[in-house]
């Protein structure tokens, strides 16, 4: 057996140094370890232990006196360094059949959203700009389509095996539906109570490792060698901070609506047995978000109710109130997409990747898509990063504010509104119906 992606490679090990030093952390006295490990054969089985002793040494590094950020990974921590000035959410007041249409959106919303930027995840700018602007199609306002010209097809190496919407009938199964599913399954099977080691065990009875990438299958590895949550997000994981708690965040949303710090709670109970720091932050504040869209349609108010929910000196925050202070000044779209690229590296698997970077796209999208459904959604796609992952958080949002009802059909009719995934009982799901599922679990939520 050598299934390369349960090794630890150089990439990893790259990316453990930057990640070490976005934490602040002092890196001294192990850059000589670093140099040594990334000259070794690391698909070699035997250089595995030298990977695993530097990642040993990261995880006990202590922070460079004078770092600007207060980042604790503990629920408890986590609260006591909230901003003190959080929005007043008016209370939860919809009638059943307005909550099961914003519910309904919410769904529609984000599989909508995922498949918009589903089939160009990984395309850098000047491959998605170049497909765009050769079809007169730039900006982007509609789905990207493999039946075009076949000089397009062969310069963009487009492939059938591709998920455009002109070659789908349904929503195919994605990771980041899949997660939001699995919120559903996880309160289902353990109730409003479960806790993170209920959600580690839900992995490992009903998620094979093979689905899950970087934290999530660093998670799971450590699951296998007996290490619990939280200990399993931190141990050996160079991607602790990266995007994959932030797409799991929608259902805790959807589970608490109005009740943005129990959306956030639900959500840190998840994202603990993977991420860290602003790795758990970027799922609290996208469910403490989602959270708020049932009770306010104001987009600022929104993102400050999630930001609300996660240390006020974190980098995430920082870096959000930027995005929010650039909407102020009313700096215009392509510049702000601009500015976001001259602080992280697309080339860069680890910026790529971040749940930072990403944050800001989302934050972008929700501002500056003025509103408008399918405006929001290609603002968080067009600026590339992770496209359907930022398609779908913006989309379960502007699903919410709208509802079901009044989402563009040229948008929710690609999709006769059915949903595959890989979780139990929903392999083949439709919306309407996953939507009464969800609405139960509204139900169970708040009768405690």
């Amino acid at each position: 057996m050598k299934h390369i992606w349960l090794y630890l490679n150089k990439s990893d090990i790259e990316t453990e140094r930057l990640q070490c030093e976005q934490e602040g952390l002092d890196l001294s006295s192990v850059q000589e370890d670093f140099e040594r490990v990334l000259q070794l054969d690391l698909e070699d089985l035997a250089n595995q232990p030298a990977v695993q002793a530097l990642l040993d040494k990261t995880v006990q590094l202590p922070t460079k006196a004078g770092y600007a950020f207060v980042e604790p990974s503990d629920l408890e921590g986590i609260r006591a360094q909230r901003p003190a000035n959080r929005p007043n959410l008016p209370a939860l007041s919809l009638t059943p059949s307005e909550l099961e249409d914003k519910v309904y959106g919410a769904w529609t919303g984000r599989v909508v959203g995922c498949l918009l930027g589903k089939p160009v995840e990984g395309w850098r700018r000047p491959r998605m700009y170049g497909y765009l602007k050769d079809l007169n199609r730039f900006p982007l306002e509609d789905y990207f389509r493999y039946n075009v010209a076949s000089d397009i097809q062969e310069k963009y190496n487009l492939s059938k095996k591709t998920c455009f919407a002109d070659l789908v009938s349904a929503m195919p199964e994605d990771d980041d539906t899949n997660y939001t599913t699995t919120g559903l399954a996880i309160f289902k099977r353990f109730g409003a109570n479960f806790t993170p080691t209920d959600v580690a065990n839900f992995w490992l009875s009903d998620i094979p490792i093979t689905h899950t990438c970087t934290a999530e299958r660093v998670a799971y590895r450590n699951f296998c060698l007996l290490i619990p949550p939280p200990a399993s997000a931190s141990f050996r994981n160079p991607y602790r901070e990266w995007i994959g708690a932030q797409i799991r965040a929608d259902f805790f949303g959807y589970a608490a609506p109005g009740n943005p710090e129990l959306a956030a709670e639900f959500a840190w109970r998840d994202a603990s047995i993977s991420h860290i720091k602003n790795g758990i932050y970027g799922e609290m504040w996208a469910a403490a978000m989602i959270a708020a869209a049932f009770v306010t349609d104001d987009i600022p108010t929104i993102i400050k109710a999630g930001l609300g929910q996660i240390p006020e000196k974190s980098r995430l925050t920082d870096a959000i109130e930027s995005i929010l202070e650039w909407h102020e000044l009313e700096i215009d779209f392509d510049t702000t997409v601009y500015r976001i690229h001259e602080l992280w590296n697309e080339e860069r698997a680890h910026d790529w990747c971040h749940t930072i970077s990403n944050a800001m796209i989302v934050a972008t999208g929700l501002l500056w898509g003025e509103h408008d459904y399918a405006k929001t959604i290609c603002r968080a796609v067009q600026p590339c990063f992770d496209t359907d992952c930022n398609g779908a958080t913006v989309g379960s949002i502007l699903g919410i504010l709208h509802g079901r009802k009044a989402l563009p059909e040229k948008w929710v009719g690609v999709i006769n509104d059915t949903l595959h995934t890989g979780v139990t009982g929903y392999h083949t799901v439709k919306l309407a119906d996953i939507t009464r599922d969800s609405l139960d679990v509204i139900e169970m939520v708040a009768k405690g």
